[in-house]
């Protein structure tokens, strides 16, 4: 399985080598990231500021957990097209937290400061699911049965 693509021009490294058989998922890099993000975000959202507003608390965590979840499920997944149906929603909750972040620094409850690292986060990582889902639909069959005989 290839745990390396190019992505904007540039070979992107989407795999601890260290952990690469012992841990599976947790090898990825992007998963470690995005696990580090999720805990970012629950952080965040602990302050004073915005525990008052438990939809948008709720749906940050919800968009924040759902990143690495879908990367970890993705990479257990048996088929690279099934894996890589699981990494484009992890890319799609990447983009809804960027937007909940935005839309949590316009109405106050943080200063860019605070927000800008996490959505510039939600950025590389986007670059990298690109990155990996690249390169899944490039690599050949994985577990996958060969085509029928006619």
């Amino acid at each position: 399985m290839r745990r390396e693509a190019l992505g904007a021009g540039r070979e992107v490294s989407i795999l601890n080598e260290n952990h690469m058989n012992e841990y599976g998922y947790r090898g990825l890099v992007v998963w470690q990231k995005a696990k580090a993000l999720a805990v970012e975000v629950y952080r965040l959202t602990n302050a004073e500021s915005i525990k008052r507003d438990f939809s948008l608390i709720d749906q940050m965590h919800r968009s924040a957990v759902s990143v690495p979840s879908n990367i970890a499920e993705g990479d257990e997944r048996k088929s690279d097209k099934d894996s890589v149906r699981f990494f484009h929603i992890a890319k799609g909750s990447l983009a809804e937290l960027s937007t909940q972040l935005e839309i949590a620094r316009d109405v106050g409850y943080f200063t860019t400061v605070q927000v800008e690292p996490l959505i510039a986060q939600c950025e590389e990582l986007g670059k990298m699911l690109g990155a990996l889902i690249r390169a899944r639909n490039n690599s050949s069959p994985r577990a996958q049965s060969p085509p029928p005989r006619a």
